[in-house]
């Protein structure tokens, strides 16, 4: 689990990386949206064929790229929320503890139905 400290240093490490590219300009929530919801398809398209057992065991090359895209959606998750102003660890926790009334363990386990369906 990365500590609040590590997704801080990442987010400035993001803001230089920004700021050094004059990109600022286009790093708007939307437009920031609109990348990671592309760099979601990208890890998709890694996965759109296969079976569950062969996404669960990926060969080197395909993982080395999977792991690309992966990151390519937290920096974009990363970057959205520093510009929203959101602390997205403690929004990470928050919802965990929400999702955990939602689904309670003792009701849900083993059930992949929504908390509306039960």
């Amino acid at each position: 689990m990365p500590k609040s400290s590590d997704l801080l240093l990442l987010r400035d490490k993001l803001r230089v990386f920004a700021d050094e590219r004059d990109w600022n300009q286009f790093h708007t929530p939307k437009n920031l949206c609109m990348a990671l919801m592309v760099e979601v398809a990208e890890l998709m398209e890694h996965f759109q064929w296969l079976t569950p057992a062969q996404s669960a065991s990926l060969s080197v090359e395909n993982k080395t790229a999977v792991e690309e895209e992966l990151a390519d959606v937290l920096l974009y998750l990363v970057r959205i929320s520093d510009k929203l102003g959101v602390d997205l660890l403690a929004a990470a926790q928050l919802k965990l503890e929400k999702n955990a009334v939602k689904y309670p363990a003792d009701i849900v386990r083993g059930s992949a139905k929504k908390y509306s369906e039960y």
